[in-house]
């Protein structure tokens, strides 16, 4: 499979802004909400207790871990549709599949892709689509959220800045709201923690945005050496209502 047989759609502003808030949304079932991605063992432990803790720790997988990780395989796989590169996405698909760190990062990160792209399927049909997934297929690789939200994106011509904004905020909402629902905190404190992450966010689609691909794929990795212990103690967690 090659993605120049890839179809790419232009679609206008209005009508991508929807399709993101239609994939993205907390309504989108691909589970997003049952998976905390340690925070909940972060939480026993003791590391994450309250609002300043819960927002450093989650700036720190935004700088360091998985959040900037996950972003460049995003931007992977809108530019290797955009461009028609079929070296770089299978690139994308290779390293998203192997990079993660636990077993339950990587349960989080194929679960979600691979119920995204069979909702996409049959609630957004591109062919495009089915053609991504041969390549996985051929590759004997599961889906990757973050490369498969990129893909699509590009697919339906979806500016790469604004989609991948768009991801991370879905991102870290998600894990703000484990940490609502476990601390507890109310749902004003976790609001309050959203808005002081947009500048995080923002730098770290501007980051990954102007980086050249080539840099970023030599440079990429982990560095949330905590998040990925906390993972790892979250596989024997007694006690536990999250799958990550």
């Amino acid at each position: 499979m090659h993605p120049e047989d890839m179809v790419i759609m232009t679609t206008s502003s209005e009508a991508g802004f929807y399709r993101l808030m239609s994939w993205l949304s907390p309504s989108f079932p691909v589970g997003a909400y049952s998976y905390s991605h340690g925070i909940e063992y972060a939480f026993e432990a003791g590391d994450v207790t309250d609002p300043a803790s819960l927002q450093t720790w989650i700036e720190g997988i935004l700088a360091f871990g998985s959040g900037h990780t996950d972003g460049v395989l995003f931007r992977s796989g809108w530019q290797a549709i955009a461009e028609k590169d079929d070296e770089l996405l299978s690139w994308a698909i290779e390293t998203a599949a192997t990079l993660r760190a636990t077993k339950e990062m990587a349960l989080e990160n194929s679960a979600q892709g691979e119920a995204f792209i069979e909702i996409l399927r049959n609630s957004w049909p591109h062919e495009g689509l089915q053609k991504f997934e041969d390549l996985q297929a051929k590759l004997d690789r599961s889906a990757s959220y973050p490369v498969a939200v990129g893909v699509a994106a590009s697919m339906w011509g979806i500016d790469q800045e604004t989609a991948l904004s768009a991801y991370l905020h879905a991102f870290i909402s998600n894990l703000v709201s484990a940490g609502v629902r476990m601390i507890p905190l109310g749902q004003t404190a976790g609001q309050k923690i959203i808005t002081a992450l947009e500048a995080d966010v923002i730098e770290t689609v501007n980051s990954i945005s102007q980086t050249p691909i080539t840099q970023l794929r030599s440079n990429i990795g982990s560095a949330a050496v905590m998040v990925d212990w906390a993972s790892m103690k979250h596989e024997t967690q007694y006690t536990r209502i999250f799958r990550s």
